[in-house]
């Protein structure tokens, strides 16, 4: 008995175990994504459906990130509390064998001692020492029970919502895209020459050399009439959701520095223009892939490159916020994301675009331009 009761006050002086309900984020998550699909619905009868469509499309991304981290989180703290309740189950056993020998009331005199009135005296004052911890402790494994119950069930509910969800996303890119092709109502600064353009990229080997001559391929340019942005310097949002993985200068794993910075994307992540420009390049471009040149205003040029797709033609003046490409990468399916680990659910940003800025003739650090919001 002893033994026992040694036993049962070395595990209530353990720890208090507090239940967390980490499927919160994966529950609002789960409403983010029902709203990007009413989005979607009202997209198809919206004025503009291109900044309609971006708005959801960016909708969805966010509710699958979220959706993600929160299923995540609640694979996480299951595995967490299940390996602490098998790690405790012979202590929970004895714990439980105890609380039913003492039955619902449990007052010190239930244990007799076999050494005769001082031991069970002795015995008597341990007990009621102990006996409220008991039950807090049993509560607390109870919440610890329910809490994992919960979490499964949230897990194997978030099924159909990622599937949902999933295919939201997708129809609201191709509608997106479908809709971009469709417009017809931007305005053009210039038309540019196929043969001139070809010339150029043909003869330059940098992107020094292909920014400088990017007034030669125009035809017909009419003169700038987009408001200036040096204002908004240090504020304009960075052009997709992701986080900094190299800065201006830094060199890559080859030993390679850029005057640009490569930030780290999901899979498909939507790449938009910060401000109005209009588009002086969309295309491949030597070792920088497909690549999209924007120029905010006279002198100021960003160009954004390592895109799967490139939205809109060369001459055209866009809107704050008009997609300009749309980044490379497989969507994981919902079975993959409901991996605990996230090794297989496309929850790393597997995929990179760099981005670089240039006043007049030289390149500058991003960064003095675009606020370091990362997500």
């Amino acid at each position: 008995m002893t033994r026992i009761l040694s036993l049962l006050t070395a595990l209530l002086l353990s720890g208090p175990v507090f239940a967390q309900d980490q499927g919160a984020a994966a529950r609002a998550a789960a409403e983010a994504l029902e709203q990007a699909g009413v989005q979607l619905d009202r997209a198809e009868s919206a004025r503009d459906r291109v900044a309609a469509l971006t708005q959801t499309v960016r909708a969805y991304e966010d509710g699958l990130t979220a959706m993600r981290e929160g299923l995540r989180a609640a694979a996480i703290r299951e595995r967490e509390l299940s390996l602490r309740l098998a790690a405790q189950e012979a202590e929970v056993a004895q714990l439980l064998g105890v609380l039913s020998a003492l039955g619902g009331e449990v007052q010190p005199n239930s244990f007799l001692h076999p050494q005769g009135p001082l031991g069970t005296a002795r015995s008597g004052m341990l007990v009621a020492a102990v006996t409220p911890g008991l039950a807090e402790k049993a509560d607390r494994l109870r919440e610890d029970l329910q809490e994992v119950s919960a979490l499964r069930q949230i897990q194997q509910s978030a099924a159909g919502t990622l599937e949902k969800g999933l295919r939201g996303a997708q129809d609201a890119r191709t509608a997106l895209s479908k809709a971009i092709a469709d417009r017809t109502d931007l305005p053009r600064r210039f038309t540019m020459d196929p043969i001139r353009t070809q010339i150029l990229i043909s003869s330059t080997e940098t992107l020094q050399g292909f920014a400088s001559g990017l007034s030669q391929i125009a035809e017909d340019e009419v003169p700038e009439n987009l408001p200036r942005i040096i204002a908004r310097k240090g504020n304009l949002p960075l052009p997709v959701r992701g986080l900094i993985l190299r800065r201006a200068g830094e060199s890559d794993a080859a030993g390679v520095a850029r005057p640009g910075i490569v930030v780290a994307t999901r899979p498909r992540a939507l790449v938009t223009t910060p401000s109005a420009a209009t588009i002086r390049y969309a295309g491949p471009l030597l070792d920088y892939g497909l690549v999209s040149i924007l120029e905010p205003q006279s002198g100021l040029l960003i160009v954004l490159s390592g895109l799967a797709e490139t939205y809109g033609e060369a001459g055209q003046v866009i809107p704050e916020g008009s997609p300009v490409g749309v980044m490379g990468g497989e969507i994981a399916q919902s079975g993959d994301m409901l991996s605990p680990s996230g090794e297989r659910g496309g929850n790393a940003r597997s995929e990179t675009l760099y981005i670089e800025v240039r006043e007049g003739e030289a390149p500058v650090d991003p960064l003095t331009w675009f606020a370091n919001e990362q997500g």
